[in-house]
């Protein structure tokens, strides 16, 4: 073999063969997995309420048959399944913060029972938190019976709703404890024992005449509310 052909074969910068490895990624661990289990699958939250997914043009149904789909598009095998979160009419706070806690995220729960003590220690006004079945009053709790809370968060639940007393008797009053049903007379009185134990802000339950009770939320009202189990939908 000549010297010019060993030359000839010997690699240069432009036909040396690239023995470089290409760096292995490695798949991101999921957090918070503790040693000995494995991630099964996980849970999207989406935050989004009717009126919001038609003032977008969609629906939540549309968003739910659209993430089905990318997932089975993605991960053919993966197995898909969807429920929707409930809350009161008329409920404030973060629509994502609504799905966590009625849907039981941990976390989420966690959370929802460690803030309100401390708010409710630096907050002056009325907290009516149905989560706990209290109301407290200037960082004091008010001592409601069972049956004057049940009154307060009936009327709490239809804010701005006009209910009459027919309405009130039908739902807190079990039918089969006929005498202990009270008329619709003795309903004014459960209220105005209620507005009592409410001192100066008595006003929140308000009467409409000839017609029942109503609640109207002030800027110094705080509603906390509770977990609702929410049905399967999608």
């Amino acid at each position: 073999m000549s010297l010019a052909h060993i030359h000839a074969n010997r690699p240069t910068p432009f036909n040396r063969p690239d023995l470089t490895l290409a760096p292995t990624v490695a798949a991101p661990r999921i957090r918070a997995v503790p040693t000995g289990t494995e991630a099964r699958g996980f849970v999207l939250y989406v935050g989004i309420d009717e009126a919001k997914a038609a003032a977008a043009g969609t629906s939540l149904n549309r968003i739910v048959e659209a993430l089905k789909a990318l997932a089975a598009d993605i991960a053919p095998s993966a197995e898909t399944y969807a429920a929707v979160a409930l809350a009161p009419e008329g409920a404030g706070g973060r629509d994502v913060d609504v799905v966590r806690l009625a849907l039981q995220d941990p976390a989420a729960l966690a959370q929802h029972r460690a803030e309100p003590q401390e708010q409710d220690r630096a907050r002056s006004g009325v907290v009516v938190d149905i989560s706990r079945k209290r109301v407290i009053l200037d960082n004091e709790t008010a001592a409601l019976t069972y049956k004057e809370f049940e009154l307060l968060q009936y009327l709490v639940l239809r804010e701005g709703r006009t209910v009459d007393r027919a309405e009130i008797i039908a739902s807190l009053w079990n039918s089969a404890d006929e005498d202990d049903i009270p008329n619709e007379r003795t309903i004014d009185v459960h209220v105005r024992r209620l507005r009592s134990k409410l001192g100066r802000y008595e006003d929140i339950v308000r009467t409409v005449r000839g017609v029942g009770y109503r609640f109207d939320r002030h800027a110094d009202v705080a509603i906390r509310q509770s977990t609702t189990p929410s049905p399967d939908l999608f």
